[in-house]
């Protein structure tokens, strides 16, 4: 159930980042339930790829996910990072920048564009509380990109 999943997710991953759904109710959770769905990505497959288009907002539930981007130096990857819990992509109007791969089983709760703007529309103060979580998450991983940048300069 999705609720269940979402409520999975209020925890602090194990990268240390804490959770879109941290701060959020029991009854928020349930409200929000309603606008997610679920995908299950098995082991080794792409969860996406650079260049794929995109219209939704990635939640690892379980399992472990492996971010590449490849170089100008063709078939050659670097790794962005691995992740087990946390927004994966943010919506926008663009192609992908990077892949994703599964590592191992990985199970996802997914918002589309559409969906996101419906809960906007219909529970303003919910959806402020799903996009500041976002926020939070974001710049989290944003200082932690600048620390790991400023290992090598």
């Amino acid at each position: 159930m999705m609720i269940d999943i979402l409520k999975g997710l209020g925890t602090t991953s194990t990268e240390g980042e804490k959770s879109v759904f941290n701060f959020l109710s029991d009854e928020d959770l349930r409200e929000l339930s309603l606008f997610f769905e679920s995908k299950h990505v098995p082991a080794g497959e792409a969860l996406w790829k650079e260049e794929d288009p995109f219209g939704y907002i990635a939640f690892i539930a379980s399992g472990r996910v492996e971010i590449k981007k490849e170089t100008e130096v063709g078939g050659k990857n670097v790794i962005m990072g691995k992740y087990s819990k946390g927004a994966l992509c943010i919506l926008d109007e663009s192609l992908k920048r990077v892949t994703a791969v599964a590592l191992e089983d990985v199970s996802l709760a997914i918002i589309t564009q559409e969906n996101l703007d419906t809960l906007i529309a219909t529970n303003p103060a919910l959806g402020a509380k799903l996009l500041k979580g976002m926020l939070l998450t974001v710049s989290d991983r944003l200082r932690k990109s600048f620390d790991r940048l400023t290992v090598f300069f």
